[in-house]
């Protein structure tokens, strides 16, 4: 016992008051560390409810706590100064508990054991005792109980013998962290995590176990947790432990906050499951699904026209950034010119730059070649080695010996370098058979270097490009040969001829439309006389352009004998029908400069502008007629004035139609173009086709205008 107000001390340190239950307080750094200060209590003794009662030498109740009125029924007044085996064992048990009890107090041997209770309103109740000798400062003897009730006590136990079975079997990585992160309690399979055995854990930090892995991250979770009470499930981290220190691992981090029954806060449990496997997984069905959606792009992307360059520049813009960094398409030239090409060994390669693109600015860009550009690649370098053996070449990590052989030239070698080019992939252009050219990949940090399934998608991508390439290769070559068989049928005249200033153009369709049979003349007649012909020839391609050169010898051959527009129309049709079923538009006139006057015919074809100074230009009033071809129809000839200054304007219906607009409101437009102060023919050409003809139109155009001069 102590004096009131005296300092209760253990060793030679004084406990101060206890802390309040509503008082937060750190528990202890280390396991083997003294406890300093107070420490709240534990709620495990009020979840057993333990009981306190003293016994003196004659077995009477000296001492009654409440816990003992709330386990037996008997408030304070009815126990004290009471024989307890009289109070509360049964005349069966009283024996045995008198010769426990003499024991204790003569021997001073501790007795536990179980045994069944009388409570004050006649129930048996089995409780768990721990009964010791008590000597005072008088040498006075005593012996004291501590009761709990027997079912609280086995439940307990259960759950904690369920508990330390589950932890210790449990194949996931459990481990309880103190409040401040430390290591309090690791399972076997922690330890088979983490590569160490628990007395490593044991006191320290998630840093200091495990340097190679996210110790901020993980510690800055833990706090947060412990602050909030709210638990983080399933946070992913990646690292390195010991136990496989060579190989990042991926694990699945969920962390609880561990409080007692009162509520006091005592640190944090941790449950790891490693997940690499899984992730793995996850990171290839990731690559898949993405190799899909970029082949899928791709099907919908390339190939949307039949011209090269743009079907070029369609592959490299699906392959940048979804599968590199920088792209560029190279063709081989004789490819492209037609030819097939194949390499020996010793053999450069002639390449054709068709397209380059980059996901951000880049010193990459310069050191490739330009569009359009024709390269010679030795045979040492890999883009050749990619397209002499038609195999995929791939450098995952660029080295600086690697540069020469991927650059066309030693600047360019130093550009990559400046860029950052730490990864390489050439893929072949293969379409039924032959080798196209290549696409050209690189990467620069901080994009991870090439792998497989990389390889396994430009594969992929460029299989699907090459055969809309080598469509557009195809047609390119077929159109370019109409395109000029086209024009080598197109006649050329002088700018004055037979009192006319003449001005023509030959605009072929947009890039990817086939060569039309749209053609003019100019035709010098005895007695100062010009035939002006316009016409444009149903379909399009070689066939097209073939019957065109064919109409147009006619037209000529019939020009020279002088025949009426009407009459000459009627032979052309008779002519048209035997050309496999073809039929053609024409505008026939001639122009006679004594007369001041222009006959003209039309066969189904947009009626001419006349223009005359100070008045608004005018489409001239021609029964249309039928077109060429169709048979057993008659033309007329109409006459029309021609002063000196008038301009006819003859076109083909490409300069006119669209599929966006009525035809008149395009017809209205040209005259609106034609409505103004006089100049020069050739400006007018070149102003019609710049204003109404759209680089994308899918039909050519012929273009002729003539102005009548003052005779001499």
């Amino acid at each position: 016992m102590t004096a009131a107000g005296s300092p209760v001390t253990r060793g030679d340190e004084p406990l101060r008051e206890p802390a309040r239950p509503d008082e937060p307080v750190r528990g202890p750094g280390r396991p083997d560390e003294p406890v300093r200060g107070p420490v709240r209590p534990s709620g495990l003794l009020d979840v057993l409810g333990v009981a306190s009662v003293v016994l003196d030498t004659e077995g009477r109740i000296v001492l009654w706590s409440p816990q003992a009125e709330e386990l037996f029924g008997y408030t304070a007044q009815e126990a004290l100064g009471e024989f307890a085996v009289r109070l509360m064992i049964h005349e069966q048990h009283a024996d045995l508990v008198v010769k426990l009890f003499a024991d204790v107090l003569e021997t001073g041997e501790d007795w536990a054991g179980a045994f069944p209770v009388r409570r004050k309103d006649g129930s048996t109740r089995l409780v768990e005792f721990r009964n010791m000798r008590l000597l005072d400062d008088r040498g006075d003897v005593y012996a004291l109980g501590l009761a709990a009730d027997q079912s609280t006590v086995r439940r307990l136990e259960r759950d904690v013998a369920l508990s330390t079975r589950m932890v210790a079997q449990s194949p996931i990585g459990l481990a309880v962290l103190d409040t401040e992160l430390r290591y309090v309690s690791v399972n076997p399979a922690m330890e088979r995590l983490n590569g160490r055995p628990a007395e490593e854990h044991l006191g320290r930090t998630v840093r200091e176990v495990l340097p190679q892995v996210d110790a901020d991250a993980l510690e800055a979770a833990a706090r947060q947790v412990l602050d909030s009470g709210v638990p983080l499930v399933d946070r992913t981290t990646v690292g390195r432990t010991p136990a496989d220190p060579d190989e990042d691992h991926v694990w699945s981090v969920s962390l609880y906050r561990l409080e007692d029954a009162l509520g006091t806060v005592l640190g944090v449990a941790c449950s790891v499951v490693d997940v690499t496997e899984q992730h793995r997984a996850g990171v290839e069905a990731e690559a898949a699904r993405r190799r899909l959606a970029v082949i899928a792009d791709a099907s919908a992307r390339i190939g949307t026209t039949l011209d090269l360059d743009r079907t070029a520049c369609e592959l490299a813009d699906v392959a940048v950034p979804e599968l590199a960094d920088v792209a560029a398409v190279d063709l081989l030239d004789a490819v492209v010119a037609g030819r097939r090409s194949s390499l020996g060994p010793a053999e450069p390669a002639v390449i054709r730059a068709l397209a380059v693109r980059a996901a951000r600015p880049t010193e990459a860009l310069a050191a490739a070649d330009p569009p359009g550009r024709i390269a010679r690649y030795g045979p040492d370098r890999l883009v050749t080695e990619c397209v002499r053996t038609g195999s995929p070449v791939m450098v995952s990590e660029v080295r600086a010996a690697d540069l020469p052989r991927i650059a066309r030239s030693p600047e360019a070698a130093e550009q990559l370098a400046a860029a950052g080019v730490h990864s390489y992939l050439a893929v072949p252009l293969i379409a039924r058979g032959e080798v196209l050219g290549a696409l050209d990949l690189k990467r620069t940090a901080p994009s991870l270097p090439f792998g497989e399934d990389d390889l396994l998608l430009a594969r992929e991508l460029a299989a699907r490009a090459a055969v809309q390439i080598d469509n557009a290769r195809w047609y390119q070559n077929a159109r370019d040969t109409a395109l000029t068989l086209q024009r080598s049928l197109l006649p050329s005249h002088p700018p004055v001829t037979g009192g006319l200033e003449v001005a023509s153009r030959y605009q072929p369709a947009g890039a990817t439309a086939e060569v039309g049979g749209d053609w003019f003349d100019v035709i010098p007649l005895d007695d100062g006389k010009t035939a002006l012909v316009v016409g444009d020839v149903m379909g399009s391609g070689v066939n097209a352009a073939a019957t065109m050169g064919r109409l147009r010898t006619a037209t000529n051959a019939l020009a020279s004998l002088d025949l009426d527009p009407a009459r000459l129309l009627e032979h052309l049709d008779r002519t048209t029908e035997g050309l496999d079923h073809s039929i053609a538009t024409c505008v026939y006139a001639v122009h006679d400069p004594r007369l001041r006057q222009c006959r003209i015919a039309n066969a189904g074809h947009l009626p001419p502008v006349r223009l005359r100074d100070g008045q608004p230009p005018e489409l001239l009033e021609l029964p249309t007629g039928a077109p060429l071809g169709v048979g057993g129809v008659d033309f007329c000839t109409t006459t029309v004035a021609l002063e000196p200054g008038d301009r006819l304007v003859f076109y083909t219906d490409g300069l006119v139609e669209t599929r966006q607009h009525p035809l008149d409101e395009r017809l209205d437009a040209l005259l609106d173009l034609l409505d103004g102060p006089d100049r020069p023919l050739e400006e007018v050409c070149d102003l019609l086709l710049r204003t109404l003809h759209q680089p994308d139109n899918s039909d050519d155009v012929a273009l002729l205008i003539a102005r009548v001069q003052t005779p001499d």
